[in-house]
């Protein structure tokens, strides 16, 4: 799979549109993988990759891509080795960037500050990656404000709630 993530980076760097090997002008695969590697990118920026954060993780890639548990732990697996092996954001972001639209990639923004949150913490190496993340993809600044806003509501909700 990583292979075939770092195939269609290279398609597309050279302007080609379609994946390579399925002529998809929406790689799922590329998608998706783009997706978990930013998210575990998120939750190892302060130094560790917990459970809590994986399983958070694991539910928003189930949800949102509707993935069977057996896919989203392959998904996941890949998604830490690219993590791992990566060295910059901008070939990963540009998958998001180019296949999902506005409001896809807005969701994104939002994946990202639940993940953050999950340890019931946010490190300023977390939130400096997100807003990294949300100028590449170009979701404006004040759209990343109000997906901050509402991930803080909806966590300070639950907590709220769980008392």
């Amino acid at each position: 799979m990583i292979q075939r993530l770092k195939a269609f980076l290279t398609a597309t760097s050279s302007g080609s549109s379609t994946d390579s090997q399925s002529g998809q002008k929406h790689p799922e695969e590329a998608l998706r993988l783009a997706t978990a590697t930013l998210l575990i990118e998120a939750a190892m920026k302060d130094g560790t990759l917990e459970t809590a954060e994986l399983d958070v993780i694991k539910t928003l890639l189930a949800d949102y891509f509707e993935l069977s548990s057996e896919e989203v732990a392959e998904l996941v697996e890949t998604g830490e080795k690219a993590a791992a092996d990566s060295t910059q954001l901008y070939g990963v972001t540009r998958i998001i960037k180019d296949h999902f639209d506005q409001d896809e990639r807005i969701q994104m923004i939002e994946m990202l500050w639940e993940v953050a949150y999950t340890d019931g913490r946010l490190h300023h190496l977390e939130t400096n990656l997100i807003r990294r993340i949300a100028g590449l993809i170009y979701v404006p600044d004040r759209e990343s404000g109000e997906a901050h806003r509402r991930v803080r509501e909806k966590r300070d909700s639950n907590h709220a709630d769980a008392l």
